[in-house]
């Protein structure tokens, strides 16, 4: 199962990093050879925030004037494309997770949240349907593998709302909401958190239909 994922997962992510580099007219004759599939949706979770807070912009690692100084940081970026490969203008992407600690900036999660991770993020995507937040590497906590909530919008809009995982995580196996996938559409959603020289880095290329 294993070897079958990771496969899937490589040609994937290899077909995610070419839509997001390559020119728009190569990414459609791309998708138009390799028909896309969409990220699969799962549940937003108690934790989407009731009220959109003020610092909600695509750093999450400084809220107001404070910086957050736990955890290790990471860069993930992506794009937002259709079923045909082509750039969902206009999408907003949005992000949630819990803090190092595991604990969710959230009235709904009674816990001390760390006041200098934001917690929250959203960001436009470009011409080109790209997006990066900076925020944390995910972390496990009670019942959980560790997981980056994901929203995708367009105007009034929900086009998808998921979750992403990290690859070789050991907890994902025991994690309900992961393990309710098929391989495949495991593959779709769960990435590896790579070294870079600012933390780590992951790619997500979402595709939705628009």
């Amino acid at each position: 199962m294993r070897t079958e994922i990771s496969r899937r997962r490589v040609l994937h992510l290899a077909a995610g990093a070419a839509l997001i580099g390559a020119p728009a007219v190569w990414r459609g004759a791309l998708a138009q050879s390799r028909p896309l599939r969409p990220t699969p949706s799962q549940t937003e979770g108690p934790f989407y925030p009731l009220d959109i807070p003020d610092d909600h912009d695509a750093d999450l690692l400084r809220h107001g004037a404070l910086v957050t100084t736990r955890g290790t940081p990471a860069t993930v970026e992506g794009s937002v494309v259709d079923l045909d490969g082509r750039a969902v203008r206009g999408a907003v992407v949005e992000i949630w997770q819990c803090d190092v600690d595991g604990v969710y900036n959230h009235p709904g999660d009674p816990r001390r949240h760390d006041p200098a991770f934001q917690g929250f993020g959203r960001t436009p995507v470009d011409a080109e349907g790209r997006w990066r937040f900076r925020t944390l590497r995910p972390v496990p906590y009670s019942g959980r593998t560790p997981h980056i909530h994901v929203k995708v919008r367009l105007g009034p809009r929900e086009l998808l709302t998921t979750q992403l995982y990290v690859d070789g995580d050991p907890g994902n196996e025991r994690d309900f909401l992961w393990r309710r996938l098929r391989d495949d559409e495991r593959a779709l959603i769960t990435v590896p958190f790579r070294p870079a020289a600012d933390g780590v880095r992951a790619t997500f290329p979402i595709v939705v239909r628009a």
